[in-house]
Order: structure tokens, then C-alpha cells, then sequence
């Protein structure tokens, strides 16, 4: 069944442009400014929203995106408050969104409950840092797609089976290592992005360390579109409820730049 994330990389292919894929943790610095934060997004270009869940051991990811969990979870975001806020986002714009989660929170909210109740808020995908690909979580009635993440570890053989698992994207983590700020993207980025294309013909988006517009484009040369967090999130923790312009303009910044890589 065609979802909002197959349509959306149709329409991008179509266009012949490459996707902005913008990160923020929902709750941060307060789930009040979680839904204006999304909506600037998609005003600067966002094509897919990826809302994360915050959890108090986020193993995969950089201090900035902890730090942004911990404020999340001190303002007291819970689970059910994140798909509140997907409720609301979906009042004003049908972007796609990702919820970027662990196993645990969805344990304790109950598998299919999560799964859901999540499909029914409007959410589109779900990519859950520590699920294996051995393992397919979630109800029937209400199938989300699971987003597979690939590093540059991974075998070669251990990418036939992530990708036969695969759905709506496959998430390409641009080097080791957990999220955060980089001075530059993996030289060796170009190459692993052609050897998975070798395995499939989904979209693949790339993510972890990319914090400029230089960046960006040179990321969008090679993937279909182009995952920022950990910078956006460090602009959110600078100015706390008054982001949402920043976050704006960054974003905006970032759009033109991947626009760029295509002109």
C-alpha cells in the first residue's frame, strides 16, 4: 500500500531533487513548542519529519541528543504525549514523520498497542535504534514500516538480511560512532552508497554527523536525502522556546544547500 513516505520520494524523483529529512526529539525543551518546531520545519522545505522519543538510555545516540531526551523527560513527555503531538502536526501538514525510538518504550506502552495507536495519530514509519532485523514487531491491522539502519560495519551479508526487512527508506549511518556534530562526512560515504544500491532499489537517506550546508550537499550527491539532527537540536537547546525562528532559518539554509547539489 502506498504510505505518505513512498509518495513523497516519488514526488521527489519526479522533481528530480533530493530530501531534507530534519530531526528534533518531541518534548524538547517542552511539548508545547514540539508542534510549532515541526510546522517551521516544513515551512523551510522539510520533506520527511523524523520526531524522536525520548528515553532516558539512548544508547545510539551523542550527548547533545541525550541532553535533549533528558530535558524532554524532565518536562514530562511521555509516549502518549508524543503521539498527541503527532495529532496536532497532522491538523496542519500530512509530511511524512518517522518515529525515531528504542525497543523500551514501546515494551512498556505494548507492542501493538504502540504500533496502533501510533498509525492511528499519523505517524508513517517507525525507526527503532535497537530492534534487530531478525525481528518484526507490530499488529497486523495497523502495519507501520519499520526503517532499517545500515552502518559502515555492516557486512555485506549482514545487509542482504537488514535489506530483506526492509521498508519505506533504508537509513544509512554516514560513519561509527553515535549521533553528533562532525567537522566532515566519511570520505568513504560515496562507495558504501553504491554498494547497497547494489541490493536494493529503496531509497536510501543519510544521517549521523551532518551539520552544514557544504555538508549537506555533498551528502545529496550520493543519497536520496539527507537526515540532520544533532545540529538542530543544539540550536533548540540554545534558545529553548524562543527556537523556532533559528531552527527556521537553519533548516531553510540546509534546504538550499541540498538544492544545490542537484542544480
Amino acid at each position: 500500500m502506498t504510505n505518505r513516505i513512498d509518495q513523497c520520494f516519488a514526488r521527489l524523483r519526479a522533481e528530480k531533487r533530493k530530501g531534507f529529512i530534519p530531526y528534533i526529539c518531541a518534548g524538547d525543551p517542552e511539548l508545547s513548542t514540539t508542534v510549532p518546531l515541526s510546522i517551521a520545519l516544513v515551512s523551510a522545505g522539510a520533506d520527511i519529519l523524523e520526531l524522536g522519543v525520548p528515553f532516558s538510555d539512548p544508547l545510539a545516540d551523542g550527548i547533545v541528543n541525550q541532553l535533549a531526551a533528558q530535558r524532554a523527560l524532565a518536562a514530562g513527555t511521555t509516549v502518549g504525549g508524543v503521539l498527541d503531538c503527532v495529532r496536532e502536526i497532522r491538523k496542519q501538514s500530512q509530511i511524512p514523520i518517522v518515529l525515531y525510538t528504542y525497543l523500551n518504550p514501546i515494551i512498556q506502552f505494548g507492542f501493538d498497542r504502540f504500533h496502533d495507536e501510533a498509525s492511528q495519530a499519523g505517524v508513517d514509519a517507525l525507526l527503532i535504534l535497537d530492534l534487530p532485523p531478525e525481528e518484526k514487531l507490530g499488529s497486523t491491522k495497523y502495519k507501520l514500516p519499520h526503517i532499517r539502519l545500515i552502518a559502515p560495519t555492516t557486512s555485506v551479508e549482514r545487509i542482504a538480511q537488514i535489506i530483506a526487512q526492509a521498508e519505506g527508506f533504508l537509513y544509512y549511518v554516514s560513519r561509527e560512532g553515535v549521533t553528533g556534530v562532525r567537522e566532515k562526512v566519511a570520505s568513504s560515504l560515496p562507495t558504501q552508497v553504491q554498494q547497497i544500491r547494489g541490493f536494493s532499489n529503496l531509497p536510501i537517506a543519510v544521517g549521523f554527523g551532518i551539520a552544514t550546508g557544504e555538508q549537506a550537499k555533498f551528502v545529496a550527491q550520493h543519497a536520496d536525502a539527507v537526515v540532520v539532527g544533532s545540529a538542530i537540536v543544539d540550536l533548540i537547546a540554545k534558545h529553548g522556546r524562543e527556537s523556532v525562528r533559528p531552527v527556521h532559518d537553519f533548516a531553510a539554509q540546509i534546504v538550499k544547500a541540498i538544492g544545490e547539489s542537484t542544480a
